[in-house]
């Protein structure tokens, strides 16, 4: 009975911090991210621009990172423990990966950070002119860009194995959990994809794979909060 009140814990806890992961993320994009986010924009001259008017926003948008970091790595740890009895060594090749997958995205805090530097640091106005303060905030846009889709490949690797242990073990539902696995595929394919097949990349594409993904995880979330996971 310990173990079964400890494995409901565990599961609403993940439940409600992927929640907050997906919530706290949209209200970042929304409120803080936008037009300094090279991730919502391929404009990467105007993104840099508008970086250069926004240290505020950039400083806000780092401690979101590191909040979002958090977050992620609880989920992480707790799908782990909730699926290493079903196997072990996927469960921690899962984490191992999602970890890095973090620490990957967590670096653009890290950008947005120096960016806020560059912008905001009277230093930076006699090191160099206005061109290379825009040269060096577009370094850090493309930086944010390239670790950002990097770590989302990995992450959604690692969900991948994740939601094929869910579909394995039973916890939670079949329909949920083989839903994740195919869009954490698909989201890794369609990035991957797109690198070397441009059409890949279309806005209509990609709108497609994030809707599927975003609907995996909230159904995944939802149901780990409210319902806990099956006995098996």
């Amino acid at each position: 009975m310990v173990e079964n009140l400890d494995m409901q814990g565990v599961a609403r806890c993940v439940g409600w911090a992927l929640l907050a992961t997906i919530g706290f993320g949209i209200l970042g994009a929304v409120f803080i991210a936008q037009g300094i986010d090279i991730n919502m924009s391929a404009d990467i001259a105007a993104t840099a621009e508008n970086m250069l008017a926004a240290e505020t926003r950039l400083r806000a948008k780092a401690y979101m990172g590191v909040f979002l970091f958090g977050l992620g790595a609880l989920v992480s740890v707790g799908f782990y423990l909730l699926l290493r009895n079903t196997g072990p060594l996927l469960a921690g090749w899962s984490l191992f990966v999602s970890l890095a997958a973090s620490i990957l995205i967590l670096l653009g805090a890290v950008f947005a950070m120096n960016a806020a530097q560059i912008a905001g640091n009277a230093a930076y106005t006699t090191l160099t002119d206005a061109s290379g303060r825009l040269m060096l905030t577009r370094l850090q846009a493309t930086s944010d860009y390239t670790s950002f889709h990097l770590g989302l490949v990995l992450s959604s690797a690692a969900n991948a194995g994740f939601f094929y242990l869910l579909l394995k073990s039973g916890l939670i539902p079949k329909i949920i959990a083989g839903w994740g696995l195919f869009a954490s595929l698909f989201v890794v394919v369609m990035i991957v994809g797109r690198d070397f097949i441009p059409a890949l990349g279309h806005n209509g594409l990609t709108a497609v794979f994030i809707v599927a993904n975003l609907i995996a995880l909230v159904s995944t979330g939802l149901y780990l909060s409210i319902k806990g996971v099956r006995q098996t």
